[in-house]
């Protein structure tokens, strides 16, 4: 090889990898080195937990930045004011219809188009950054129920009287999140299969398609059902949020307990009431507060403010299990497991192995199916043999379907850490490009990037390699420890007596080590490029 361009291209951080007819970018994976030593920490974790006593919990009591010297008053003085988040979203909405504009009129290629670059490479892969720091803050700024709230109410903010909703109960057999997981499935069969992250047109398609089911789901149902019920980003939003830094609470429970109006409740007359139907008193996980600010603003003491808090406390303590968010913090893991999978570079080989198999077409779709499907089975099939085993092992008398809900928060650790690890690849090395994106949103007279031209952005990367490394490798083993955690803390009422030994927990205690060993594996895999 004599081309030194090409040799550049061939190897580094970002390499070229060349196939039948086809080019395709590949970042650099974990080296192997740091999966080593990352394994034998999950390993000798595993151990420790096998050999001790289930542990008594953590304690969930946070800070309150409402309580603290000098910046408390200043703090509960912000939470209660409208205009800073009134302000949020008015800057996204003007984004988002900018988006939307760009992905309908602007030009199809993919990587000079606002909607795409700022779409898949910077929101959807930052997302899950903001819930760590932040909860569910993107919830209350999202642009979304902005213009759905300002379509229906035709009211930037107060209570709209009357509020031009039909007001319907949400029928039964939808008062779940089952909606929501099966909209997010779907979400990732068009994200993953029919590959709308590369087409400006069909992603501004599928954001108004959003804007239309939060418009139609508030005129006709009381509050905000979409929120609740069907936004698939929304309650992944709020699943993960169980694990953030962060929370909403009250600053002093003893006024919430005596407290008679319940104004975070009911609202007031110039606040509507909790969008997602809860009471800040009693509040214990993060899963269906949207941060709304309803209940900082309308609160007739000022009680409620954010506070830090252990990003293990809640799904170790506080969360309760229920069916179906037992399934879907499960197949939420089989999904975020799947999309690294996607990335490979065996994936579309396989794919299209599989195609000729089974006489599928040139788009793949039924072949692309079937391995969503057989990764979500596989998945769950892992999950309840352990969970099965577990039961069995430690002569449980809680019934089956309830200790498979309890032990299901142990998904959530290991999907959150994954998800994180994975995409700070794409931030760190996809993200650059933006700038010139936002001069020229639409591409107007755009040319497509060479392959030196994307070779060179990648890797303009804004965080070193070995920091890259060692903060994913830090979030995996943050993402097992909480984990191994949930199964200790929630082991000791399926245990009973506190002379059984911990050993019978070992199946869930595999189960966490087989995805961890799985997800690392992932990481340490070349991993192909969006665009």
């Amino acid at each position: 090889m004599n081309d030194p361009g090409l040799a550049a291209l061939l190897s580094g951080p970002t390499c070229l990898a060349l196939g039948t007819g086809n080019a395709t970018m590949t970042h650099r994976g974990l080296p192997v080195s740091w999966g080593m030593v990352t394994l034998a920490f999950v390993l000798a974790a595993a151990l420790w937990a096998l050999a001790r006593a289930p542990a008594k919990g953590i304690e969930s009591q946070g800070v309150s930045l409402g309580r603290m010297p000098l910046i408390g008053p200043g703090i509960r003085r912000l939470t209660a004011t409208p205009w800073v988040l009134i302000s949020l979203r008015m800057f996204l909405v003007a984004l988002f219809l900018l988006v939307i504009t760009a992905g309908l009129f602007g030009t199809p290629i993919t990587e000079r188009n606002l909607a795409t670059m700022l779409t898949w490479n910077l929101w959807w892969a930052g997302l899950v950054f903001s819930v760590l720091l932040l909860g569910t803050a993107w919830c209350a700024v999202c642009p979304w129920d902005a213009l759905a709230h300002w379509l229906v109410r035709r009211r930037l903010w107060r209570r709209a009287e009357p509020n031009n909703s039909l007001n319907l109960r949400v029928p039964r057999p939808l008062r779940s999140v089952w909606p929501a997981l099966w909209l997010f499935i779907g979400l990732t069969w068009l994200e993953l299969g029919v590959g709308i992250t590369t087409s400006p047109y069909a992603t501004a398609l599928v954001a108004l398609l959003m804007v239309v089911l939060a418009t139609v789901s508030l005129a006709l149902f009381e509050r905000k059902a979409f929120c609740r019920y069907f936004c698939p980003v929304g309650r992944t939003v709020g699943f993960y949020s169980q694990l953030s830094l962060v929370e909403l609470r009250p600053i002093e429970a003893e006024i919430c307990a005596h407290c008679r109006t319940l104004d975070c409740y009911y609202g007031n007359a110039q606040i509507e009431p909790c969008p997602t139907w809860l009471v800040m008193g009693r509040l214990t996980q993060n899963s269906y507060c949207i941060s709304c600010g309803n209940c900082t603003q309308s609160c007739p003491h000022n009680n409620i403010a954010w506070r830090f808090r252990s990003p293990a406390a809640e799904a170790v303590v506080g969360a309760r299990p229920r069916w179906d968010e037992a399934w879907f913090m499960l197949i939420l893991l089989a999904l975020t497991i799947f999309h690294g999978l996607t990335m490979m570079p065996f994936w579309e080989p396989a794919m299209r192995a599989l195609a000729r198999v089974i006489g599928d077409s040139g788009r793949l779709l039924w072949s692309f199916s079937a391995g969503l499907a057989a990764c979500i089975a596989c998945t769950s099939l892992l999950y309840w043999g352990a969970a099965r085993l577990a039961h069995r092992w430690t002569g449980s008398t809680m019934p089956f379907r309830r200790f498979f809900a309890t032990f299901a928060f142990t998904a959530l650790p290991l999907a959150f850490a994954y998800h994180l690890a994975h995409n700070l690849n794409h931030l760190a090395r996809e993200s650059s490009g933006l700038g010139a994106v936002l001069r020229d949103p639409l591409g107007v007279h755009a040319q497509p990037l060479s392959l030196a031209e994307k070779h060179l952005r990648h890797l303009d990367t804004w965080i070193p390699l070995d920091v890259l490394w060692a903060l994913q490798t830090g979030l995996m083993a943050l993402g097992f420890v909480i984990a191994l955690q949930i199964i200790r803390h929630r082991g000791r009422s399926a245990l009973g007596e506190a002379g059984q030994p911990a050993w019978r927990l070992a199946p869930l205690i595999l189960f966490a080590c087989a995805v961890t060993a799985f997800n690392l594996w992932l990481l340490m895999q070349p991993m192909v490029m969006r665009f």
